[in-house]
């Protein structure tokens, strides 16, 4: 399952939330989903060289879009004195006959797990860019696994698929590094896709990334009062909370001088002694 599915919508409610926040009922439903089509194919049309991570649509009311885009060179996205941002919110405006408000988030300072290095769509898209330069792809797809491992991926896994090399049968190759562990739910997987159109076809990168493990808030207070009890009974004092394995009681309450019983069959302890019996007659 976790092999076959997107990991995004995989995880989606568990530890992702969603891209499209917004309520329709059964009537206005159909329209808001193809207007957030049509929002997304217009940026990265007409933006696709700003290195653009994730569009994230908020609708305030009935008739106010707003639009937030995650992107590493917002430069490109905001333009001279902000002409290019108020192009995109005009077209998307003329779009959607809506009222739209386009907001730009640096992802170089963004207070998030991911950065530029380690984003899997920016990888992808990097790797897709140096296909259509005719870089090899095997250059291409190791130079991205290594940056992301550079810069405090956990795992990394790079594969494109296509006419490789310009062969006449199309094959996929792959490059994996660390772990990549798809079918956890709480890992946070970053995946990315491009398409690198070549003189000889089109070719597909996939790019997931492994940032670690999202663990809940309620399992998060259950090993913090989990370490108190356990340190409560070292003080010998107790807490209220309940350690129910017997090896760690045993570990906490063994005393730190007290001596091990011996572990090997056939060793016995050492013996005392035996004391010399008083001399109950003289010397004759």
């Amino acid at each position: 399952m976790g092999q076959k599915i997107n990991p995004y919508g995989f995880r989606l409610g568990v530890i992702y939330p969603w891209r499209s926040k917004w309520y329709a009922n059964k009537k206005e439903y159909a329209q808001s989903l193809h207007e957030d089509i049509k929002i997304r194919d217009y940026i990265k049309l007409h933006l696709s060289r700003a290195g653009i991570s994730e569009i994230i649509i908020d609708r305030k009311g009935g008739d106010q879009i707003e639009v937030n885009i995650r992107t590493a060179r917002p430069g490109i996205v905001i333009g001279r004195k902000g002409s290019e941002v108020e192009r995109v919110r005009k077209d998307l405006e003329r779009i959607t006959a809506k009222r739209v408000s386009v907001n730009v988030e640096d992802l170089n300072v963004a207070a998030t797990d991911s950065r530029p290095e380690t984003d899997a769509t920016l990888l992808a898209q990097g790797v897709s860019e140096q296909l259509k330069g005719r870089v090899s792809f095997r250059r291409a797809m190791r130079r991205a696994v290594q940056t992301a491992m550079r810069s405090g991926a956990l795992g990394v896994r790079v594969q494109c698929s296509g006419r490789l090399g310009g062969m006449e049968m199309s094959r996929r190759e792959w490059y994996r590094e660390g772990r990549v562990p798809l079918h956890t739910l709480r890992a946070k997987i970053d995946y990315g896709l491009a398409e690198a159109r070549t003189t000889f076809g089109m070719i597909g990168v996939q790019v997931w990334v492994y940032h670690g493990d999202e663990i809940p808030q309620e399992e998060q207070e259950t090993e913090r009062a989990r370490a108190r009890a356990l340190a409560g009974i070292s003080r010998g004092s107790s807490t209220g909370a309940l350690v129910t394995d017997e090896k760690e009681m045993a570990e906490v309450t063994e005393e730190p001088g007290a001596q091990k019983a011996p572990s090997e069959e056939g060793e016995a302890p050492p013996e005392a002694a035996p004391e010399a019996a008083p001399d109950a007659g003289g010397s004759s």
